[in-house]
């Protein structure tokens, strides 16, 4: 799970471990794969109109990027643990809410750090509309956040549990 303040991003030993490990593949086995991709493509002659060997620097600028950010996530990470279940959503915790307060048009996601996004469960950013919107919220208490046309939505916090992973 991660929080997010000012440069600060707060890891779970677990989420730091799976990102340094992502940043040691890319730094590493993937850079030399990328590589070797290119010198062949390079072998085959004419670079202007070689397709392969455009699409292999493409994604090798993919990686360099993620390389980029995992580094400066990292240098500024500092490791916790995972919230504790008190009702009071705060990153790291998996929300249910309603909209509107209509208790059958719900969305549960993950407030985290979009480095931690899963396939299991939609995340929300604890900086974005919604996510700062129920941050700090107890269960039972409404909300409200901008939507991208500039109107209002209010939502209730209907369960606020730590994400287990």
């Amino acid at each position: 799970m991660t929080q997010t303040s000012d440069n600060v991003t707060w890891l779970t030993q677990e989420a730091y471990n799976q990102l340094k490990a992502e940043l040691e593949y890319l730094s590493g086995p993937a850079r030399t794969e990328i590589a070797k991709k290119i010198e062949a493509a390079r072998e085959e002659g004419d670079l202007r109109e070689n397709g392969g060997y455009h699409a292999a620097k493409e994604e090798q600028g993919k990686q360099e990027l993620r390389v980029r950010q995992l580094t400066q996530l990292l240098e500024n990470a500092k490791v916790g643990e995972a919230p504790a279940d008190t009702g009071v959503v705060a990153p790291g915790m998996v929300v249910t809410i309603a909209f509107d307060g209509d208790p059958d048009d719900t969305l549960t996601f993950l407030l985290a750090s979009r480095e931690y996004a899963s396939s299991d469960i939609e995340t929300y950013s604890p900086q974005s509309p919604l996510g700062s919107g129920v941050n700090g919220k107890k269960i039972g208490e409404d909300a409200e956040y901008e939507l991208p046309n500039g109107k209002m939505a209010s939502v209730r916090v209907l369960e606020a549990k730590p994400y287990q992973g």
